[in-house]
């Protein structure tokens, strides 16, 4: 049985990009094929919520690959759009903290398979934001639907 919602995706108005992929780029490092956040939709510095998607293309550069003629989005990059929306967080939180690097991933479930084309949302919540060390929950949805859940920690290298 999947957790409650941090926040329904549902909910999220994906006409109002409070970041697009050149925005993104200003805060995380992450480039090529590997900038994986397309949008943010939400940032609540207050309350540490925040969400955005990544668009599951069919000329994605794993899918010729992962799994010939039934690709599926692999469950490490499910972590890694995780990761990038959490290091969005807390750069933009913390402006001076450097690169943001996983330390840990726990509690990861992968509930159902993403394929292209289609749109992964993740939404997270921060446990703990310091400068120093970022703890958030994270799910990953696909419609309505939980695909993915994990807590990601990071801290600036």
């Amino acid at each position: 049985m999947p957790p409650p919602l941090i926040l329904d995706p549902t909910t999220l108005d994906f006409s109002h990009l409070l970041a697009d992929r050149t925005q993104i780029a200003r805060v995380n490092p992450h480039r090529y094929e590997f900038a994986l956040v397309d949008g943010v939709v939400l940032l609540d510095q207050e309350h540490g919520l925040y969400a955005g998607y990544h668009d599951v293309r069919e000329d994605a550069f794993w899918v010729r690959g992962h799994i010939p003629g039934r690709p599926l989005f692999p469950g490490v990059l499910m972590i890694e759009v995780a990761a990038q929306l959490a290091s969005f967080l807390h750069r933009t939180l913390f402006t001076n903290t450097g690169f943001l690097g996983f330390t840990g991933v726990d509690e990861v479930k992968f509930r159902g398979t993403v394929a292209p084309p289609s749109r992964f949302v993740v939404v997270g919540r921060g446990i703990q934001l310091k400068p120093r060390r970022m703890i958030c929950a994270s799910q990953g949805f696909v419609g309505s639907t939980m695909v993915f859940e994990a807590v990601i920690t990071g801290m600036p290298v």
